[in-house]
């Protein structure tokens, strides 16, 4: 079965940060799609107390308690369709009562229960029930009998499916359950369109009783021992999840520090992101990271480049692959030549919604020239160069007269900030590119860079006495927008050139230092991240994902582009407020969170429907860490510079594990903040 997960047309997967509610698209698979009676369009089921296990293609979806009932998303997934969806465990005929319910990893959640029999003389429970599920399709129950008598134990499991796909169960009509028969050891289900589901048990069950979907046992348990009763979900073919042969794309890097916390912080991201890799079905050694469970395991290039990118310190292998995925969709994909397809993305109340195909568009030169820095074999390099010269010559027709990139609105044509610093980045790596691999068009696109530069200091700054601020973006009669917010972020993201330089941005020191004062105001850092709105701009929601929520990718970009250009305060007002946030959601950060104004006793605010895990909250661990670091290497000079945080937030720092031209690399920053490269290939020179 194909690992994507069909979902409707309100659901469909956004190819750039952040899911959108009110997501438009063009994707064909939309077509057709009714609402539920009664439903509205956009609305997603409430998932942030859910425990998601992840493996993809396998998802375990489960509520605290540990009980599958079928309510809601609960259930276990392969490749979108829900095999199991009711899973209900009864000891002498009674509901264990639950204490404990958490994720051990990204992809098994761990359930502790009690059971009171009916021997027990107080109210100490006799005995004490752990289910372990996993995202691959197993669990594994566990009873253990702690009186001083042996018990006999009456076990039940009601089980049920109605095998329906997760946007069916998403939009709220995934249809019956499907009567069961008695298969082997187990339950055996088949639905009309011949998909199958079967659960085998060991031990097999005493007694099956198929038009109840009831498997039971009657286990013999001495004092303290126990009983363990292993189920297995199976569908069509065998699970095959991605990430557990993902260790040349997200290698066991480690983060040493004074504050305890950047451990967990980048394990736990690790952990997550090998549960978010898919193999692409007609190729699948390659592999690329899903933008996020449960709602967008779909294609979504622009995620996945941004993904990529910000795991380039882990190797360039993970990059290699996706952006082999991005150019053959690029071949096959419909419309203008060397333009990424991707579906429209909502941008907020005072914008149209934003192709997300151009964003990957401009993006695939500049991840690829980037790859290049940190050692991506030239083999690759030279495959995927054609793509990244397509990709440019869609940016040269995009630039209007007046050297902005514009795109398509329903009033004219519209150019947004973050759009002109996503061109800018593509023109200025594109030109590093072309020279390093000696194609024409590098002075063309320098050239280019500063009509870009030239054009957006004269057109999007806004004066007014507290110093002024970048427009949001020029409508199509030449309006600024003047709305603050955390796509701001992307005007200091430059991104690294040959020999560790950061070529001109598109600001002037002056009003980089501005648009620093702003990122690190209260009107945007709420404590913990960048709104994505200002607090005080009108149509402010904190929990709209583009109106004010959160959004970890945009903090994330915020911080490096901070420490870039040497403002330390402001970058590490939000890492430290980034790392305070991944505290309170067990290190697994989701994409986005209420921006709600941090109080001295408060935690973040989930939103209900956020993607948890998501590729790019996850990758921003490694991302934030390594810009603390600040490594920036020149692979094919054989050189690797470090521009540390100086004033060292997080007290001393260590990484390891990360690859820097095909090798190993670790450094460290002191508490003092100094750098020191420690392990690193034969002949890499520290540069300057």
């Amino acid at each position: 079965m194909d690992p994507t997960v069909p979902t409707p047309a309100s659901h469909q997967a956004a190819s750039a940060p952040g899911r959108a509610p009110r997501e438009r698209t063009r994707h064909p698979s939309a077509a057709g799609h009714v609402p539920p009676p009664g439903g509205r369009p956009g609305e997603l089921p409430p998932v942030h107390h859910a425990l998601v296990c992840v493996a993809l293609p396998g998802l375990a979806v489960s509520a605290g308690h540990g009980q599958l009932t079928g309510q809601g998303l609960e259930g276990v997934y392969q490749s979108g369709r829900r095999l199991l969806s009711r899973c209900r465990l009864r000891v002498f005929g009674h509901d264990p009562l639950t204490v404990q319910g958490r994720l051990a990893s990204a992809g098994r959640a761990r359930f502790v229960a009690v059971v009171r029999t009916p021997a027990d003389p107080g109210p100490d429970p006799g005995v004490a029930v752990e289910r372990s599920r996993d995202a691959d399709g197993s669990e594994r129950i566990t009873l253990r009998n702690t009186t001083a008598h042996p018990l006999r134990l009456p076990v039940e499991l009601s089980l049920g499916t109605d095998l329906a796909a997760l946007g069916a169960v998403v939009s709220g009509r995934p249809g019956p359950e499907l009567p069961a028969t008695v298969h082997g050891s187990g339950l055996h289900w088949t639905a009309p369109d011949g998909t199958r589901a079967a659960v085998t048990a060991d031990p097999p069950p005493q007694d099956a009783l198929a038009s109840a979907g009831l498997l039971r046992w009657e286990l013999d348990v001495a004092p303290g021992a126990a009983r363990t009763i292993a189920l297995s979900v199976r569908g069509g073919r065998p699970l095959r999840p991605a990430g557990r042969a993902g260790g040349p794309h997200l290698p066991d890097a480690r983060a040493e520090a004074d504050d305890p916390r950047v451990g967990k912080f980048l394990k736990t991201a690790l952990d997550d992101l090998r549960g978010l890799l898919v193999r692409d079905p007609a190729h699948p050694s390659d592999l690329h990271l899903a933008a996020g469970v449960p709602w967008r395991t779909g294609p979504a290039p622009a995620e996945a480049l941004w993904a990529a990118r910000m795991l380039l310190p882990l190797g360039t292998r993970l990059a290699a692959d996706t952006l082999r995925g991005v150019a053959r969709s690029l071949e096959a994909g419909p419309g203008a030549a060397g333009h990424v397809p991707g579906p429209l993305r909502d941008a907020g109340p005072h914008l149209p919604p934003a192709c997300t195909g151009v964003e990957a568009t401009l993006a695939f030169p500049a991840v690829l020239a980037e790859a290049r820095l940190w050692g991506l074999p030239e083999q690759d390099l030279a495959a995927l160069l054609p793509t990244a010269e397509r990709c440019l010559d869609w940016l040269r027709t995009a630039v209007d007269d007046e050297g902005l990139v514009a795109e398509p609105g329903p009033d004219g044509p519209v150019r947004r900030a973050e759009t002109q610093a996503h061109g800018h980045r593509a023109a200025l790596l594109g030109a590093e590119l072309l020279e390093a691999c000696d194609r024409p068009g590098a002075d063309e696109w320098r050239d280019r860079a500063r009509a870009m530069r030239r054009r957006f200091r004269q057109d999007f700054w806004l004066d007014d006495p507290a110093g002024g601020r970048p427009a949001a973006a020029l409508t199509a009669d030449g309006r600024r927008l003047p709305h603050l917010g955390g796509a701001m972020a992307y005007l200091l993201d430059t991104g690294l050139l040959g020999a560790g330089r950061h070529a001109d941005g598109l600001l002037d020191e002056v009003r980089a230092e501005q648009v620093a004062r702003l990122l690190g105001s209260p009107a945007l850092d709420t404590g913990w991240g960048l709104r994505s709105l200002g607090a005080k701009e009108p149509g402010h929601n904190p929990f709209g994902h583009r109106a004010g929520a959160v959004r970890v990718h945009e903090t994330a970009v915020a911080v490096s582009g901070l420490a870039a250009i040497g403002r330390e305060k402001e970058a590490s007002g939000l890492l430290r407020g980034l790392l305070d946030a991944a505290d309170a959601f067990a290190y697994r950060l989701p994409e986005m969170y209420a921006g709600v104004q941090r109080t001295e006793d408060g935690v973040p605010v989930p939103h209900p429907s956020a993607c948890r895990p998501a590729a790019v909250a996850a990758a921003a661990a490694v991302h934030v860490l390594t810009a603390l670091v600040g490594i920036r290497p020149d692979a094919p000079a054989r050189t690797v510079a470090l521009h540390p945080v100086r004033c060292a937030p997080l007290g001393a720092v260590r990484l390891s594990g990360l690859s820097v031209a095909g090798q190993p690399f670790a450094a460290r920053v002191s508490r003092l903040g100094l750098g020191m490269v420690e392990e690193a290939a034969d002949g890499l020179q520290l540069g300057v």
